[in-house]
C-alpha cells in the first residue's frame, strides 16, 4: 500500500517497512546502489554495510518521503563524490529506463489511436526529452568533472563552461514542460477508451516527474551549496 502518511526516517528504523510505506524508496536504493533485500535491518546497518553515511542516506530518504531538506541539514564537502555517484545513477534510470518505458506506451497507444493528437503527444514528449538529455549531458560532461577537479584540488580545465545559472534555469524549463504534457494528457487530448494504457502512461509520468523534482533538490539545496563552500575555501587559500 502507498504511504498515507509521512514517516520522519530516523537511523533506527526498519528499512523494510519503509519501502512498505512508500516503495518509491526503492528508487532511492537502486541510486545508491544497494540490494532490495534488505531483511529486517534497520537504517543504520544498511548504511554502515554499503559505506554510506548515516545524515546523507537520511536527508536523501525524507526527500523521498516529501520533506525538503532544511538548512541545518548540511552534509559535509567529503559527501560531493558519493552525491555525483547517486546523481549519475539516475541519469542512468532516465535515460535507459524511464524514458524508453514512457515512450514505448506512447508508440503503443498511437498504434491503437492512430489520430493526430497522439502524435503531437510524441513529438512533445520526444521534444521534451530531448531537452532533459542535453541538461544531463551538461552535467556529466561539464558540471560534475568541474565539481570532481574542485574536490581534487585540481587546476580546472574550462571554469567559466559551467554556470550555476545555466544548471538552474535547466532544472526550471523541465519541469514546466512535464507538467504541460500531463497537462495535455489530462485536460485537452480526448482518446476514447485505453484506459488502462494511459493510465500506465500518466503512472510512469507522474514517477519520472518525482524522481525528477528530487534529483533538482539535491543537485540546488544539497551539492551547489557544498560545491560554493569548496570555491570559498580554495579562493581564500
Amino acid at each position: 500500500m502507498y504511504q498515507t502518511h509521512r514517516t520522519y526516517i530516523k537511523a533506527d528504523m526498519k528499512l523494510s517497512q519503509l519501502i512498505r510505506e512508500n516503495p518509491r524508496l526503492l528508487l532511492l536504493l537502486e541510486h545508491f546502489e544497494i540490494d532490495f533485500v534488505v531483511r529486517d535491518k534497520i537504517v543504520s546497518q544498511i548504511c554502515s554495510e554499503h559505506e554510506i553515511p548515516i545524515p546523507l542516506f537520511l536527508l536523501f530518504a525524507n526527500l523521498y518521503n516529501g520533506f525538503n531538506p532544511e538548512k541545518e541539514d548540511i552534509t559535509p564537502v567529503s559527501d560531493i563524490r558519493l552525491i555525483i555517484r547517486f546523481l549519475k545513477n539516475s541519469h542512468e534510470y532516465y535515460k535507459t529506463d524511464k524514458y524508453p518505458e514512457i515512450i514505448q506506451y506512447i508508440k503503443t497507444l498511437q498504434n491503437i489511436c492512430m489520430n493526430e493528437e497522439v502524435k503531437l503527444i510524441e513529438q512533445f514528449f520526444t521534444d521534451y526529452f530531448d531537452e532533459v538529455l542535453e541538461h544531463l549531458n551538461y552535467e556529466d560532461e561539464i558540471a560534475f568533472p568541474y565539481f570532481i577537479q574542485l574536490i581534487q584540488n585540481e587546476p580546472v580545465d574550462n571554469p567559466s563552461a559551467f554556470s550555476v545559472n545555466e544548471y538552474r534555469l535547466h532544472h526550471t524549463d523541465i519541469e514546466t514542460k512535464l507538467a504541460d504534457l500531463k497537462n495535455l494528457l489530462l485536460n485537452h487530448i480526448r482518446i476514447t477508451d485505453e484506459l488502462p494504457l494511459r493510465r500506465r502512461l500518466l503512472f510512469n509520468l507522474f514517477e519520472l516527474e518525482f524522481d525528477l523534482q528530487i534529483h533538482a533538490l539535491i543537485e540546488e539545496k544539497i551539492l551547489l551549496p557544498l560545491i560554493s563552500e569548496v570555491e570559498k575555501r580554495q579562493r581564500n587559500g
